[in-house]
């Protein structure tokens, strides 16, 4: 084959890989021009007249419980009932799924990033990290926590979050074991009367030892404009208490505030 005719075919071969390659990145561009940006405050969902879900801040969330899980979940209770023991009074916050459910009276605050989503709830200055692609590692390399470990991807313009790595839990609402995991699917749903934003999120706990079947429910917050996540300081109360007892003790002065 004749030299010239060699460098025009390898050439066009350039060509197109080129036009390829711009093809892929004008789809990657256009995928994530129609992701929603989540960021932003969410207080609780108020509702539209009318409209599904109405003002109730989430719906159906009912647990049905295997027995060891009601025999683990009522010896709690029978230590805890009618005393001041609990693990909000211990100002330790409510972890997966009851943070996420129960957010909104204390607002919750997302700062979007492409590779990774931070939700921070005021109550109890939870957080909660969503790593996306490579972001995301094998959650077995990490310990277990009461938020677990959550990765996340894209599905068109909402977000799946899964999460695992929780630890049991009785102290909660939501009650489940070591074995559970979490999805959940963000997207941004119809608008408040007023052209307010409204987020919404589905959710499924699975849990083979704890739960009979799945708990499926859908939770809602409408946007929060001009409004950041306030310091939730939950220890210090208890704290400034001890201090004023040992400077009364000690017959001195207390100076701090």
């Amino acid at each position: 084959m004749p030299k010239t005719k060699s460098l025009i075919r390898f050439g066009a071969h350039i060509v197109i890989l080129s036009v390829s390659l711009f093809g892929m990145l004008l789809s990657s561009i256009a995928t994530a021009a129609e992701r929603p940006d989540f960021t932003g405050a969410w207080t609780t969902y108020r509702g539209n007249p009318g409209a599904a879900g109405g003002p109730s801040r989430f719906m159906g969330a009912e647990l049905k419980l295997t027995p060891q899980a009601e025999k683990a979940r009522q010896d709690f209770i029978s230590i805890t009932e009618g005393t001041n023991h609990g693990a909000g009074n211990s100002c330790v916050g409510g972890g997966m799924p009851g943070s996420m459910l129960g957010s909104g009276g204390y607002p919750m605050e997302i700062i979007q990033r492409p590779e990774q989503v931070f939700v921070i709830y005021e109550a109890h200055t939870e957080i909660r990290r969503f790593y996306i692609g490579d972001e995301a590692e094998n959650p077995d390399s990490f310990f277990p926590e009461r938020n677990g470990y959550s990765t996340a991807h894209w599905e068109g313009d909402r977000l799946i979050v899964e999460t695992t790595r929780l630890k049991t839990q009785v102290d909660s609402r939501y009650p489940h074991s070591n074995q559970a995991s979490i999805r959940e699917e963000y997207y941004i749903d119809e608008p408040l009367a007023d052209g307010t934003r409204v987020l919404a999120a589905d959710l499924i706990m699975t849990d083979s030892l704890w739960l009979e079947e799945p708990l499926v429910t859908t939770k809602r917050w409408q946007a929060l404009p001009d409004y950041h996540v306030l310091t939730y300081e939950c220890s210090e109360p208890v704290w400034l208490d001890e201090m004023e007892m040992l400077y009364e003790e000690a017959g001195l002065e207390m100076v701090q505030e």
